[in-house]
């Protein structure tokens, strides 16, 4: 993915602006724009089912051993929608074959601490938020006092001095 969102760039080399020699590169995307276009890509990815025939091996099929199966050959498997009134995946459609577990719940087997008594940040819209973090089932608030270092100072050399300071902090917890 990365390479393909590579773009050219280039540079003249010349008296005044003339670009009697030209340097040109590759340059990689920045490092948000590639997070951005790979998120857009798993929020759009769609659930595949491979068919019976196409899962067996060549061997069982009575061909060549996969050695020597030409390269462009090697997969004949096609993917196809788990929901037939779904378009089939593209060359670069993100897929998947089972659906993730579920993360609201504990489930030990799986090793999915479940989000019961989680903190959560009431002002956020992402996973950290409400909605998604206590799974609809609400949360409750606790007010609470903290002692922290505060007003934290660097005395030469190699010295750091804090206060201690009592600070009220509202908690929200998934129920």
């Amino acid at each position: 993915h990365v390479q393909t969102e590579m773009k050219q760039e280039c540079k003249c080399h010349g008296m005044s602006g003339s670009c009697t020699v030209k340097t040109c590169w590759m340059r990689l995307p920045s490092f948000r724009s590639v997070g951005d276009s790979l998120k857009d890509r798993f929020d759009g990815a769609s659930r595949v089912m491979l068919s019976k025939a196409e899962l067996e091996t060549p061997a069982q099929r009575n061909e060549a051993a996969p050695h020597r199966v030409p390269r462009k050959d090697r997969y004949r498997f096609q993917l196809r929608p788990h929901n037939p009134d779904h378009k089939s995946p593209g060359v670069k459609d993100l897929v998947y074959l089972e659906s993730s577990p579920g993360f609201c719940e504990k489930n030990p087997r799986l090793g999915i601490p479940g989000t019961h008594g989680r903190a959560r940040n009431d002002t956020s819209i992402g996973v950290d938020g409400c909605d998604l973090m206590c799974c609809g089932r609400g949360y409750k608030t606790n007010a609470m006092f903290v002692v922290e270092r505060c007003n934290c100072t660097f005395h030469w050399c190699c010295e750091v001095k804090c206060k201690l300071c009592r600070t009220e902090k509202v908690v929200h917890t998934c129920l």
